[in-house]
């Protein structure tokens, strides 16, 4: 494992960022085509409910990511990446409890988040830090057009996004 020093703190998103964020979703097998990194973290970024924090080397590289929102009574951790070469050092911890500290000040006292079902190793990582498995479905539905631009043809549900 390589040796990386990293900022004490990690820092708000900013729209310059998307081109770091999606490289490390991408190499965190985070990243799916139907879904660009742009528009989460756009939104992120300009919602009064979410926000979306990176951490840096000390070299300004992005290391590290964790989305948080919330609807007024669950809050939501989302895209939670640390890059490859430094996972197993504690920082995805950290990032989870930059997360939970979030939500926790915007009042939010129970938080949930989603794990592909074959992502069990990401399901373990969870589970050591208290979280547990429901027993819920989570269904979908469009509700509006696709945003302009979207690669339908990517989606491998039936959705038409």
């Amino acid at each position: 494992m390589t040796i990386v020093e990293i900022s004490p703190h990690p820092r708000t998103a900013r729209l310059d960022d998307i081109a770091a964020i999606t490289m490390l979703w991408q190499d965190t097998n985070l990243y799916r085509p139907y879904n660009p990194p742009e528009w989460d973290v756009s939104f992120a970024i300009r919602s009064d409910n979410a926000t979306l924090l990176v951490w840096e080397d000390v070299n300004g590289v992005i290391i590290g990511t964790v989305m948080m929102g919330h609807d007024g009574h669950r809050g939501w951790i989302y895209y939670l990446a640390v890059a490859p070469d430094l996972q197993k050092t504690g920082l995805g911890r950290r990032l989870v409890q930059k997360g939970e500290d979030w939500l926790r000040d915007q009042g939010i006292w129970r938080m949930q988040l989603m794990v592909r079902g074959e992502n069990t190793k990401t399901q373990d990582f969870y589970r050591h830090l208290g979280y547990r498995a429901l027993d819920v479905t989570v269904m979908q539905k469009d509700i509006a057009p696709c945003p302009a631009g979207l690669n339908v043809s990517a989606e491998p549900a039936a959705s038409d996004c």
